[in-house]
C-alpha cells in the first residue's frame, strides 16, 4: 500500500487523487526479496531436440544476449518480428517454447507435457540412487552435480511458467506489452493499447472484475475520468505498482476460484447477509488488519461494496497470509524476471539518511488509460500465472507446502 500511495503523490500536485483510509495497510508477502530480479546474463546454449506429438523438432546452439528494446512498442503488430512477450527465455527448453509459440502456439501444452514427464521420470530415477558411500572428493563432487542438475531444473521451471502465462495472453487476442521507455511521445499508449480492455474484463469473473476496478481506483483515484490526460511518472514507481498488481490479481484469482466453487455448490451466505447490517454496515465496517492491502479496504470514496470483498473479509488472519503469498520461488523469480524485461534495470541511488534519490530516477511520460492498461495486463498477468502453477503442479509436484 505504501507504494501505492507513494506512486499516487509522484504525480504531484497537479491532480487530485481520492483520498484513501489512513491506516497502515499490509502488502503481498513475497519474502525479503526485491520486486526486480538480477541482470539477465549472456549464455551459451546447448543443441536439443524434443518430440510433439509425431514430431521431433531440433534446434542448434548459439550464443545470445537477452536485450530488452529501449522504445514503448505495443506487441499488436502484424509483423512476425515484434517480440510476444519483454522477456527473452534462456533455457534450451524455454528456447524450444518461444519457437512453438512463435509458430505453432497450439502444440505448447503438448510440449511442455513432455518436459514435465521427463522431470517427473529424473525425479524417480534420483531417488533410486544413493550418495556415495565415501566422504571425499566423490561424494563432493556428487552433491555439486546435483546442485546444478536442480537450478537448471528451476531455471526450467519458470520458463514453463512464463511461456504457458504468454500463451494464456495469445489464446484471449490481448498480447503483452513489450518495454517501457522513457520517451517525449506517449500517444501510442492510449490508442493502441485501450482496445483491449473490453478483451481483459471477459479474462474475469464479475465478481473479481469488482475487485479490479476497486484496485484501479485506488492506483487512479478520481483520475479515470480524464483518461486522456498525461503524467510525467517515476518509472521505478510504475515498476513496483506493476509487480505489486500482478500479485493482487494472483491473490483475486486463487480467492476467486474458491468463491465461484462454493457459489456453484450454493453454501455461500446470502447477499443480504455478507455484511451485517447490509451495504451501509459494509461501507463503515473495520477491515480485518491483514486486509488492510487488499484493494484498499476502506473509505476510499472510488471504492465500490462488492460480494468478493466481504467474502474475503470474512477469513481469519491465517488464511489471509497464506493467500496473499506466493507459493512457489519459480513464481517469484518469474515476476522479478518479467518486470525487469518490461521496465529494464533501475539504477537505485541511496541518500546518507538512507531513502532513495528522487533526483536520480528515471521518470516516462504516460496517460491515464495508458496506465490502467498497464495495471490491468499486470492483474490479468498474475491470474494467469496461478492458473499455470496449478496446473504444472498437478503434473509434476514442486510448489511446497
Amino acid at each position: 500500500m505504501e507504494t501505492v500511495l507513494a506512486f499516487r503523490d509522484s504525480f504531484g500536485s497537479t491532480f487530485d487523487w481520492a483520498s484513501g483510509s489512513g491506516s497502515r495497510r499490509t502488502d503481498f508477502r513475497v519474502g525479503s526479496r526485491f520486486l526486480l530480479g538480477e541482470p539477465l546474463v549472456q549464455r551459451k546454449l546447448s543443441a536439443s531436440q524434443m518430440r510433439v506429438g509425431g514430431q521431433k523438432i531440433t534446434f542448434s546452439s548459439r550464443k545470445r544476449m537477452v536485450v530488452v528494446k529501449a522504445s514503448v512498442q505495443p506487441s499488436d503488430s502484424d509483423s512476425s518480428q515484434d517480440p510476444i512477450a519483454p522477456l527473452h527465455l534462456e533455457s534450451p527448453v524455454g528456447q524450444f517454447l518461444s519457437q512453438i509459440l512463435m509458430t505453432h502456439p497450439q502444440l505448447l501444452p503438448a510440449a511442455v507435457e513432455h518436459q514435465l514427464e521427463q522431470f517427473q521420470t529424473d525425479r524417480e530415477a534420483g531417488k533410486s540412487m544413493e550418495e556415495p558411500s565415501s566422504s571425499g572428493t566423490e561424494l563432493v563432487l556428487y552433491r555439486r552435480i546435483a546442485e546444478l542438475k536442480e537450478n537448471e531444473r528451476r531455471k526450467t521451471l519458470e520458463e514453463i511458467l512464463y511461456a504457458m502465462v504468454v500463451q494464456r495472453f495469445m489464446d484471449a487476442g490481448v498480447p503483452l506489452i513489450s518495454s517501457i521507455t522513457p520517451s517525449p511521445d506517449s500517444s501510442n499508449y492510449s490508442s493502441t493499447w485501450l482496445s483491449k480492455d473490453a478483451k481483459i474484463e471477459k479474462l474475469h469473473s464479475p465478481e473479481a472484475y469488482e475487485m479490479i476496478e476497486n484496485h484501479l481506483a485506488l492506483i487512479l483515484g478520481n483520475q479515470t475520468g480524464v483518461p486522456d490526460a498525461i503524467a510525467q511518472i517515476s518509472k521505478l514507481r510504475v515498476g513496483q505498482v506493476y509487480a505489486a498488481s500482478i500479485m493482487y490479481g494472483y491473490f483475486i484469482r486463487r480467492v476467486d476460484e474458491r468463491f465461484q466453487l462454493e457459489k456453484t455448490m450454493k453454501i455461500l451466505p446470502p447477499a443480504d447477509e455478507r455484511v451485517p447490517g447490509g451495504d451501509e454496515s459494509f461501507r463503515n465496517a473495520h477491515p480485518h488488519p491483514e486486509m488492510a492491502g487488499i484493494s484498499g479496504s476502506g473509505a476510499s470514496p472510488g471504492l465500490k461494496p462488492s460480494y468478493l470483498r466481504s467474502y474475503i473479509m470474512s477469513f481469519d488472519m491465517e488464511t489471509i497470509q497464506r493467500y496473499t503469498t506466493i507459493r512457489s520461488k519459480e513464481a517469484i523469480c518469474m515476476i522479478e524476471k518479467h518486470t525487469e524485461a518490461l521496465f529494464g534495470r533501475p539504477e537505485i541511488f541511496i541518500t546518507p539518511e538512507g531513502s532513495i534519490d528522487p533526483s536520480k530516477d528515471e521518470t516516462i511520460r504516460i496517460s491515464f488509460s495508458g496506465l490502467k492498461r498497464l495495471v490491468l495486463e499486470a492483474v490479468t498477468f498474475g491470474s494467469f500465472l496461478w492458473d499455470v502453477e496449478s496446473y504444472v503442479d498437478s503434473r509434476y509436484h514442486f510448489v511446497l507446502n
